[in-house]
């Protein structure tokens, strides 16, 4: 064992036996309303609607009171100063980004020393040179709080087009670099919600997706404002950018283009919501009177778009084909006759990358990655032999690049970075993170259980080699369960922590997402929404059926779609769990359409003015489901006051009607990061200080004896 990891148990042990028994709560309490809303002829009370106003002076009262109540809380456990040192020890290491090359003699990486609060873009002229600072965000702003969100290189790598982030909001100010003497350009686009997509071959100019320049928030309203693709020509202001493509028939229509790496051909994709379906439409930008065509014009399928070889297009597509798989058209065709390339297989094809004149296929088996590389003919050509039960990804490069760069993780596998070569097929190791632990120590181990209906679902576990099935090991539960997102092995620098205390760390891929493709998303979405909520628990009961923990061991985890999951599982099964961590849930169901992108979010929920998707989401929606008179075990719901993707209301209202609920003496208490956003950029002194508070409030609300 690392000798500082040692030390730190065991100071841990001795300050366990400090810990104070608990004691009742004095909550704030906020006012009651008498708002009664009317759905579908159904009457729903919503006492804390005036949350909703977050900056006014009565939700900020109520902030500062909870914040000052869980800091107190937190303050109270001795434990959580060892955890903090610990954790800031572990993330103390040089971590890099596999690179990419942009153009011939120009390599581009990031790397964070260890404790930087953001990562920082390096450019390199080989990959044998360690290479210079192109770009930190670190110097944006003191805090630490300016992120880097979006990254267009030209196909010269001559200008560099990027996105930037303030305090973890989806709104990002692009600007334009040239890449040789790192100036800024005069081109500027304002915050929004937006990205540049694709430039033009001869850097004349760029193709961006955004809404009409707007105040913060107003572009939300999808009954004046909708998404649009634009053109920026270079050198010219914002104000003269012009459409390309606009959907003003359906405003919650997303559109996005790409251009052809021949330059020949702009690809249009258009979705409704967060669904993976999309239509797809194509212009021959040689023709400056070519119209846009339609090439699919339903929202069935989903379609991506891989590279072409003149007139014919490969898309990646599950149009006959619930696990996905590769086809052509040849798009100028009179007649167009879609043929497979590559057919659909017993696993989920996760991604394709065009490298090399071949086609690298990212296929999910049972929730973890194989790659397989075929020739344009379809034809096999070799597997990619990869360290063990873990994620890779990566993989990417120009279609003539012979070489290619990924990373494999998994739960007890720091980030590695490995050289391909697509003429050999030989891995050669790159980069390897310096953790300071022995991952050799820890083991994983994908197990199956049987969800309510007898639907079978994987799951991982990771824990210390030896563990005693006795029934006492303290366990986080950890799932996210929607929007066709998969949950793969993957590792973090703060579970090690968890996994030296002596935790096991179980991650359920349940349905909602998309480990067994399009029929599994299906099975836990909108109407099916429940199996979702039921897979979770059942997870729960096979652990502790099976002696790895027990229910005062046992905590759930999950954020965003996965706080919802936490939320709602809770509230069915407050008796199962001995803690919970919803963060940055959605948690109330009727009015989630109403804040931020929401209404973009009904494709997988459906939409409360429904009356069958009401029925569905009124029975499960946390918010309308807290019990009073109920005892919920010790929650901590985590949240910041200023996220612009999940509004933080949610779970202001969800943990207020907790608080009332509560009649035990279990601690229901929220946790809310002042200027935060929904948590991607979020510094590295601020992740450290939140997961200390996270991991103390389990070791205390689960009993644990370190």
């Amino acid at each position: 064992m690392h000798r500082k990891s040692l030390s730190f148990l065991l100071a841990l042990s001795f300050l366990a036996l400090q810990v104070p028994a608990q004691t009742k709560f004095d909550y704030p309490k906020p006012r009651r309303g008498d708002q009664v809303d009317d759905y579908n002829g159904v009457k729903v009370a919503d006492p804390y609607r005036w949350m909703e106003e977050t900056d006014s002076a009565e939700t900020r009262a109520w902030i500062e009171a909870e914040n000052k109540l869980t800091n107190s809380y937190l303050s109270t456990i001795p434990e959580r100063a060892a955890i903090k040192e610990r954790l800031t020890e572990l993330w103390n290491y040089e971590r890099y980004g596999a690179p990419s090359k942009v153009a011939e003699g120009f390599y581009i990486y990031s790397k964070n020393d260890g404790l930087q609060n953001q990562s920082v873009l390096y450019k390199a002229s080989s990959i044998n040179d360690p290479g210079t600072v192109f770009f930190d965000p670190n110097k944006i702003l003191a805090d630490g709080t300016a992120a880097l969100n979006g990254s267009r290189f030209t196909d010269d790598g001559k200008l560099w087009a990027y996105g930037v982030a303030i305090a973890g909001s989806d709104r990002t100010e692009w600007h334009v670099m040239d890449t040789a003497t790192g100036k800024l350009l005069p081109d500027t686009l304002a915050p929004n919600r937006q990205g540049v997509n694709a430039w033009l071959k001869d850097n004349s100019g760029f193709y961006y997706t955004g809404y009409p320049p707007t105040e913060k928030g107003q572009e939300l309203k999808t009954t004046t404002f909708y998404q649009k693709l634009y053109f920026h020509k270079l050198g010219t202001p914002q104000s003269d950018d012009y459409v390309v493509y606009e959907r003003p028939d359906n405003k919650e229509y997303f559109s996005g283009g790409e251009v052809s790496e021949d330059g020949n051909w702009l690809i249009i994709t258009v979705g409704k919501g967060t669904e993976r379906m999309n239509m797809v439409y194509f212009k021959n930008l040689k023709d400056p009177k070519a119209p846009i065509v339609p090439l699919v014009e339903n929202l069935d399928n989903s379609w991506n778009f891989l590279g072409n070889d003149g007139p014919v297009f490969y898309f990646q597509t599950d149009k006959d084909a619930s696990r996905g798989k590769v086809v052509k058209v040849n798009v100028l065709a009179r007649n167009r006759i879609w043929s497979n390339v590559i057919p659909e297989s017993t696993d989920t094809l996760n991604g394709v990358q065009f490298v090399n004149n071949q086609f690298v296929l990212n296929y999910l088996s049972d929730a973890h990655t194989k790659i397989k590389i075929y020739q344009t003919s379809g034809k096999f050509v070799r597997d990619v032999a990869l360290p063990g039960i873990g994620t890779a990804g990566g993989f990417g490069g120009k279609r003539t690049d012979t070489e290619t760069f990924y990373t494999y993780s998994s739960f007890n596998a720091p980030p590695t970075i490995y050289r391909y070569d697509m003429k050999t097929g030989k891995s050669t190791l790159f980069r390897k993170s310096d953790v300071k632990f022995d991952p050799s120590q820890f083991e994983v181990k994908e197990v199956f259980y049987n969800s309510k209906d007898g639907t079978k679902v994987p799951m991982f576990l990771t824990y210390k080699k030896g563990l005693k099935l006795n029934g006492q090991n303290p366990t986080i539960l950890y799932g996210y369960g929607g929007f066709n997102i998969p949950t793969t092995p993957g590792f973090s620098i703060a579970r090690v922590a968890w996994l030296e205390m002596g935790g096991v760390y179980a991650s359920a891929c349940i349905r909602g997402g998309s480990e067994y493709g399009k029929d599994w998303w299906k099975g836990g979405s909108r109407l099916n929404k429940q199996n979702v909520f039921d897979d979770f628990a059942w997870a729960g009961k096979w652990l502790i059926a099976n002696k790895y923990t027990s229910t005062p061991k046992l905590a759930i985890q999950g954020g965003s779609n996965g706080g919802l999951l936490v939320g709602a599982t809770l509230n069915q099964h407050p008796d199962l769990f001995g803690a919970a961590l919803p963060a940055v849930g959605v948690m109330d169901m009727l009015r989630f359409d109403k804040f931020t992108i929401g209404w973009a979010w009904k494709s997988d929920y459906g939409d409360p003015k429904d009356p069958t998707d009401f029925k569905a989401m009124y029975a499960y929606s946390p918010y309308h489901n807290a019990k009073p008179g109920t005892k919920y075990p010790p929650t901590l719901v985590t949240t910041a006051d200023h996220d612009d993707r999940v509004f933080p209301a949610h779970s202001f209202k969800y943990t207020a009607a907790m608080q009332y609920a509560q009649a035990g003496d279990a601690p229901i208490l929220i946790r809310i990061q002042v200027r935060g956003g929904h948590g991607a950029g979020l510094p590295t002194a601020l992740q450290i200080e939140q997961q200390a508070d996270i991991y103390g409030f389990l070791v205390k609300s689960l009993g644990m004896k370190l």
